[in-house]
């Protein structure tokens, strides 16, 4: 009876929000990867290998996308993948699909944090980008444990103005679009770059999925799912073609990776584009870069409250530190996993490399969506009774398509990071023992107070 109390007086998460939210966050998640990460992969694949990618997984995408609001409406739980697998096939898949999950939510925002830094740093060259960097940590993390209401009126907000932004920025370029530029060392390195470049044909998608681990707060989870994640994913693909084609077309695909020859890659390709259509004294490529800003911030903000819901999740089921599954009983938000988030995601920056970590979330979503659709089958042949409010079209097709292209790219990616898959591998492995070691103890105390309980 006491326990019950307990159980009934806890904090929760609270339902507030609606479809045009939903759109808001499942758009803001990804819409950064338009504004820098992409143009890493031109290096490897050049124009046309990174179109190839990019096609493919477009294709991976809107497969996976439906296929996963199924399991989205039919379960809605925040925590997304882990709560799925674990359905399906039990702790130990879940804790697989939960620890990806954790691995690309928590290892996407420093990526995106260092291209603030970068893009800030065109306005303020004397401030260190990693400073901004690390400021942007301390205050979204702090406006994401103010509550999800506020988190998500402001993500759509700012969403809202990086859409315009992009549109603003293809209304400028496109006139000054030539085909000659997409052929200009379009294909340096075969069908090998391309291949080497699908981390970053991911990174224009990366983590819409993320929609999913706010179900618990949403009004109507099993209408309005599909809804915003429809909506979101398509708004993206006409986006991600957009952005792409007005960015390479003005100049070629050297001109939006490199600011002088020979310089290292930009995190920040579209004033690069901008620059060499208006130069960068002029008024409209201030004010779009200052607009562009709100693209970055949307993404980083939105990715860190979806990673907040993933950690809490996993920490209230422990299958990682208890205390990760608190809910703080004034804005009831997971704040201990926020800010566990952003320390993990601060010592990630301080390392410098945005390829590297944008890599090692791709290498987190592949696994996730892998495991996300073996579960879809998992459940459609076991749980056939399960309520499903939306059912993905063109069954098993669509989900088999999405598979097949997820282990095809997660091949590809070990193959060409092979150092980056071993530190993620020893991530999954390190924290599988520690779940293990727990979960036993866990048992132990258990069993032992079963024991105390009979022989009183």
């Amino acid at each position: 009876m006491a326990k019950e109390s307990l159980k009934q007086s806890s904090p929760a998460l609270e339902r507030k929000l609606g479809p045009f939210m939903l759109w808001g966050l499942g758009v803001g998640y990804v819409i950064s990867g338009m504004y820098f990460g992409w143009n890493l992969g031109l290096p490897v694949g050049g124009t046309l290998g990174l179109a190839i990618a990019t096609l493919f997984i477009i294709i991976m995408y809107l497969c996976f996308t439906f296929s996963y609001t199924e399991l989205a409406c039919a379960i809605p739980n925040a925590g997304g993948a882990f709560a799925y697998a674990r359905k399906s096939h039990g702790n130990d898949m879940g804790f697989l699909a939960g620890m990806a999950q954790v691995v690309e939510f928590v290892f996407a925002p420093p990526a995106i944090a260092a291209a603030i830094g970068a893009y800030f740093h065109l306005f303020i060259p004397g401030v260190s980008t990693t400073l901004i960097a690390v400021v942007a940590y301390v205050v979204f993390t702090a406006l994401n444990i103010s509550g999800v209401k506020a988190a998500a009126q402001f993500e759509l907000f700012i969403t809202i103005l990086a859409v315009g932004e992009l549109l603003i920025f293809a209304g400028v370029t496109l006139p000054h679009f030539e085909v000659k530029n997409l052929a200009i060392n379009a294909f340096p390195h075969g069908f090998g770059g391309a291949f080497a470049a699908i981390p970053f044909a991911i990174w224009f998608f990366l983590a819409i999925e993320g929609v999913a681990n706010v179900a618990e707060e949403t009004i109507n989870p099993q209408r309005n799912i599909l809804i915003g994640f429809g909506s979101a994913i398509l708004t993206l693909v006409v986006l991600a073609v957009l952005t792409f084609g007005a960015s390479v077309g003005v100049g070629g695909w050297e001109s939006v990776v490199y600011p002088t020859p020979g310089a290292d890659a930009s995190d920040s390709p579209l004033p690069l584009a901008l620059n060499h259509v208006v130069g960068n004294s002029h008024l409209l490529y201030h004010m779009l870069i200052f607009i562009g800003l709100f693209g970055l911030v949307a993404s980083f903000h939105g990715i860190i409250l979806a990673s907040g819901r993933a950690i809490y999740e996993m920490g209230k089921e422990r299958f990682l530190p208890p205390v990760l599954g608190k809910i703080n009983k004034r804005f009831h938000t997971p704040a201990v996993a926020l800010v566990a988030n952003m320390v993990v995601g601060i010592i990630a920056l301080f390392t410098g490399h945005t390829g590297e970590i944008i890599t090692i979330s791709v290498f987190g979503a592949l696994t996730l969506y892998i495991v996300s659709m073996i579960s879809m089958f998992k459940l459609r042949k076991d749980a056939p009774e399960m309520e499903r409010p939306f059912k993905v079209p063109f069954y098993p097709v669509t989900p088999i398509v999405a598979i097949v292209i997820a282990v095809i790219s997660l091949i590809a990616v070990i193959y060409y990071n092979m150092l980056l898959a071993g530190i993620y591998l020893l991530m999954l492995v390190v924290s599988f023992l520690w779940f293990k070691v727990a979960s036993y103890r866990k048992a132990q105390l258990e069993e032992k107070s079963v024991i105390i309980d009979i022989e009183k």
